[in-house]
């Protein structure tokens, strides 16, 4: 039985090297630990109980320790600070896995533009991930993708758009952004999704969050992580396009690719694709303390397999280690398969896993 969750998340703060107060809340109990990278339009103590995002934290708090933060600029943590630009983004993430004392190893969450803070914390710090999970993410911003004039004018025009009508009482302004995150949301997951926007940011910052998102590229970061990698995205998500979350897909070495059948960014309980999402993640992340069979038994795998399994661990794919060993890539899925038998391991991830914990992957 997995533990149980507590009736109410732990809000905490911790200060950055530049004097930014972050707020930071753990949820659950226990091993392994999910640590999400931040987005914007979150408010920890709103999004708790939200019809948008309640089930997605309640299934996560019980599956895993969850430890969420407001991003500078947004809910509980400062507004009003000089820097807001995607390495003081990855720096915060820096700040909070040390303020709430992470385990050596832990598993990293980003969704839509925290996908990209995900993806360079887990360059940065390859020793530290244990599992990455990018949900509806972009390795590249609007203006970096843009492929004509219209489509720069487009991203320009959201930033002013939140310039003009963040802050009004009148939502229409905001109910703009609102059906792209959730087109198939119901009218209180609508309504609610309004106000948060109001509360969560200033017009001001709104503006600069956008126009930081639409100049992302960590393009040459996705070949370098190291880790097991899952990506989901749904299918017809009109804010982040499908095709952003096949590039993170086929950079990254080794990730599964999931594509949800969801025209929402956020995806909700409420639709049918949430279960597959759910299972998804739920297999990928780490089996909780007491699951499973106990100790992988290396013992029977050849010297050949042992190499497979090698730089399996590394990241390569297929491809790369029929290369670097002189195989065939028909060999080396044979080789895989048979590893996989031999250390009870259902797909690469866990395998990768597996191997790594015994200590493959390092050479």
């Amino acid at each position: 039985m997995p533990p149980p969750v507590p009736s109410q998340q732990q809000i905490r703060f911790t200060q950055t090297a530049d004097g930014v107060r972050l707020a930071f809340s753990v949820a659950g109990l226990g091993e392994p630990v999910l640590i999400k990278a931040a987005t914007w339009l979150s408010h920890l103590e709103a999004d708790w109980d939200s019809p948008v995002w309640r089930g997605l934290l309640r299934a996560l708090a019980e599956r895993t320790r969850l430890v969420r933060y407001d991003e500078r600029g947004c809910g509980w943590s400062d507004w009003d600070v000089a820097s807001l630009g995607f390495d003081d983004w990855v720096d915060d993430l820096e700040c909070v896995v040390d303020a709430v004392g992470a385990p050596e190893r832990f598993a990293l969450l980003g969704i839509s533009q925290g996908a990209a803070v995900a993806v360079a914390y887990a360059v940065r710090h390859p020793e530290r991930v244990s599992h990455l999970v990018l949900h509806g993410g972009y390795a590249r911003g609007r203006l970096v993708r843009a492929d004509s004039p219209q489509a720069r004018d487009e991203a320009e025009m959201m930033c002013r758009l939140a310039e003009l009508g963040w802050g009004k009482q009148d939502p229409s302004f905001r109910q703009f952004f609102t059906t792209q995150f959730i087109p198939g949301g119901t009218p209180e997951q609508h309504a609610w999704f309004n106000e948060m926007e109001r509360l969560s940011t200033s017009p001001a910052n709104a503006a600069r969050f956008m126009r930081v998102f639409a100049g992302i590229d960590v393009q040459a970061l996705l070949p370098q992580v190291r880790c097991p990698t899952l990506v989901l995205h749904s299918r017809h998500d009109v804010r982040v396009p499908l095709e952003e979350g096949r590039l993170l897909a086929t950079q990254i070495p080794g990730a599964q690719f999931v594509v949800i059948e969801s025209g929402n960014h956020l995806l909700l309980e409420t639709e049918p694709g949430w279960q597959a999402w759910w299972q998804a993640v739920d297999a990928f992340l780490p089996a909780r303390p007491g699951q499973g069979s106990g100790a992988v038994d290396f013992g029977g795998l050849s010297p050949r397999q042992r190499e497979v399994l090698e730089l399996m661990a590394q990241g390569r794919d297929n491809a790369q280690i029929a290369a670097a060993l002189g195989l065939s890539e028909k060999t080396v899925r044979n080789q895989i398969t048979a590893i996989f038998d031999k250390i009870g391991a259902d797909n690469r991830a866990r395998a990768i896993v597996r191997a790594r914990d015994a200590g493959f992957g390092r050479g």
